[in-house]
């Protein structure tokens, strides 16, 4: 059977009565597969990216658990692996989170250190083939098909070698799923996080999983997996019992994906060009609040935010969006088209102002947020000057010599007195 050592990328054949070592380092971490090297569909996925980041960057937090997120009314973005055996999961309550980890560093997320190193990582995918399609600052498909010839390598050396890249040059982690389809190459990635490398191969499929929850396939939430679970549908086994025909006509469209998804057939092919339909961040505050300096400066943070994020992944947009949520639970919403797509933080403060400006002082307010819509290539944006604001170029200008800066000495070498509102 074909390994792989994930420290040395030696490959050899494994034998069953041997120790798992590797032959020429000695190693523990080794992968073997029938399908190792035949097959070229991966998911990578960083391991509790935005802790992970605040760990590398103070090495003080190295053992220690991390909780990145708002205060006591906000949600948790990401919580390290340490937190995480005490229960702490994403968007749970920050006030629940600390029950459960009393004694967690609580981090405010910083939207450029993270966005920096998405851009690191991504240029190293972007090495191993012009087929990377990203999920978001911390995960994306690889469609390595025929990069063996370029690398002189199969494409699970090249991974490992990726991912050990990610360790060495960044202080990163990440998560490898290696499958022949995406549906199955995001499961493998979740099987054995942190620091995982898992093969789902074509002859196994079916009876990998005949047991698993129906909850692994994307869009399965708790509503649709109660209707799921009214029809007797609980596993993968239960669903291949109905034909195609009984769960078109109990689920509609989504009945023939299930029909496929339930033998483990995928035909979305990997796109570079896939494009999310938005970008947004959203904070929620510890006390209901209508200070309109205070919202002002959230709104300048979390529109550096989306910014990061924007510039991070390559994408722009034509509309912002403003979202305010009252104390009450009542949702406003609100949206502007800009004359251009921007991906500028300035460009995007000033439209999100303008929506807040008739909706200040008639608060409380619990949550802010804002957003892009109407995704674009970042190359259809900022192209030409603002005719009717003079000032804009010279504060386009200014921002990009900012994004420099920072990219160079760090995300915290230049701050705009807004953010400190």
């Amino acid at each position: 059977m074909p390994a792989l050592c994930r420290d040395c990328l030696t490959v050899f054949d494994a034998l069953p009565d041997r120790a798992r070592r590797c032959p020429a380092c000695g190693g523990p971490r080794l992968i073997s597969h029938p399908e190792l090297f035949d097959l070229s569909i991966a998911h990578m996925d960083c391991d509790a990216f935005y802790a992970s980041v605040e760990k590398r960057d103070d090495p003080s937090l190295a053992d220690k658990p991390v909780i990145v997120g708002g205060g006591r009314r906000g949600v948790v973005s990401t919580a390290c692996y340490i937190a995480r055996i005490r229960g702490v999961r994403s968007a749970m309550p920050m006030f629940q989170a600390l029950k459960l980890c009393p004694d967690a560093v609580v981090i405010r997320p910083r939207g450029s250190a993270y966005a920096a190193a998405s851009r690191q990582i991504r240029a190293m995918l972007d090495a191993l083939t012009p087929a990377v399609e990203p999920l978001s600052l911390d995960e994306a498909f690889l469609d390595m098909t025929g990069t063996q010839r370029l690398h002189h390598a199969p494409p699970a050396v090249m991974l490992a070698r990726l991912v050990r890249a990610m360790e060495t040059e960044l202080g990163l982690s990440g998560s490898i799923g290696l499958s022949h389809n995406k549906f199955l190459a995001k499961i493998a990635s979740d099987l054995d996080k942190p620091r995982g490398f898992s093969v789902i191969g074509r002859a196994e499929t079916e009876d990998f999983l005949a047991d698993k929850s129906v909850r692994l396939i994307w869009g399965v939430g708790a509503a649709t997996q109660e209707a799921l679970e009214r029809a007797g549908i609980r596993s993968f086994a239960d669903l291949r019992r109905w034909d195609r025909k009984a769960l078109a006509d109990r689920f509609g469209h989504g009945g023939e994906r299930l029909w496929d998804l339930a033998r483990g057939i995928d035909r979305r092919r990997v796109r570079r060009d896939h494009r999310p339909k938005s970008i947004s961040n959203e904070t929620t505050f510890f006390q209901d609040t209508d200070d309109r300096e205070l919202l002002e400066g959230h709104l300048w943070r979390l529109s550096e935010k989306v910014s990061d994020r924007a510039k991070a992944t390559g994408l722009a947009g034509r509309v912002v969006v403003l979202k305010l949520k009252r104390a009450n639970h009542r949702l406003l919403t609100r949206r502007t088209s800009l004359w251009q797509a921007t991906q500028m933080a300035d460009t995007i403060f000033r439209a999100a102002l303008g929506l807040y400006a008739p909706l200040a002082g008639t608060g409380p307010n619990r949550l802010i947020g804002v957003g892009l819509s109407e995704i674009v290539p970042a190359a259809e944006a900022d192209l030409s000057e603002d005719l009717l604001d003079p000032g804009a170029a010279r504060r386009l200008r200014a921002e990009r010599a900012t994004d420099a800066i920072r990219a160079r000495f760090g995300p915290e070498a230049i701050i705009k007195g807004r953010g400190l509102r």
